[in-house]
């Protein structure tokens, strides 16, 4: 991604910091991390994030002290995050400004799925994060579409996902186990091979002879996609 968007997490729940920040660190997110509204507040001007994800019921000042003080100095996206599920609290967050609401327990993939939503309606230019351009290629994980010479793919998500990482980290190489947490995530269990199917299948699609740029086996270690003239 051409930039790393910053998140800063106010929450009291240690485990709760500590499942969002690892969820949020795949997505190549930066995360900051504040136990309570005051510090999160110190927190937010000294590194000002895209994006607060908020807690309501947090000792010292809560979340909703917290938004109100957020919004007095702009209007950096807010995603609140409580056990509270009444209409009442959603009604109030939203009045005091927040973008979206989310009740624990809740799904961290349905959190990033979140993060990228809001920050797609509220940061014009987060959608060109998304697409990759180089010479007879583009990948647009937006539309989920790559343009290949001059030709339209429509590639399944993990071949498009896959595509677009290494894509994304020209000339760097990742083992299979990288791609496998990257793509797959921490808790995949299956044959670690899969990535060399996958990336099979790509080149299948795409060519493997383009003498810009090419997905090349690093014999031993993993993959890199190599740019020959970026």
């Amino acid at each position: 991604m051409n930039k790393r968007v910053k998140i800063l997490v106010i929450e009291d729940d240690p485990y709760i910091c500590e499942l969002i920040s690892l969820y949020a660190d795949k997505s190549e997110y930066i995360v900051h991390v504040a136990d309570n509204g005051m510090k999160g507040l110190e927190v937010f001007h000294d590194h000002p994030p895209d994006l607060v994800i908020l807690d309501i019921m947090m000792p010292v000042m809560d979340g909703w002290e917290v938004c109100k003080e957020i919004r007095r100095f702009g209007k950096t996206p807010v995603i609140m995050l409580t056990g509270k599920g009444e209409s009442y609290d959603k009604l109030k967050g939203f009045d005091l400004g927040t973008d979206d609401y989310l009740v624990k327990p809740f799904d961290p993939n349905e959190l990033m799925a979140r993060i990228k939503a809001v920050l797609r309606r509220t940061d014009p230019m987060y959608e060109a994060n998304e697409i990759v351009e180089l010479p007879m290629l583009k990948i647009d994980l937006v539309q989920y579409k790559v343009i290949c010479e001059g030709h339209e793919f429509v590639l399944p998500p993990k071949e498009m996902e896959l595509l677009f990482f290494l894509a994304s980290h020209t000339n760097q190489v990742f083992t299979r186990l990288q791609l496998l947490d990257q793509i797959w995530g921490l808790d995949f269990e299956g044959d670690p091979r899969t990535v060399d199917v996958h990336i099979k299948r790509i080149r299948g699609k795409l060519g493997d002879s383009n003498p810009n740029w090419n997905v090349k086996t690093i014999r031993g270690v993993g993959y890199k996609f190599e740019v020959v003239n970026p």
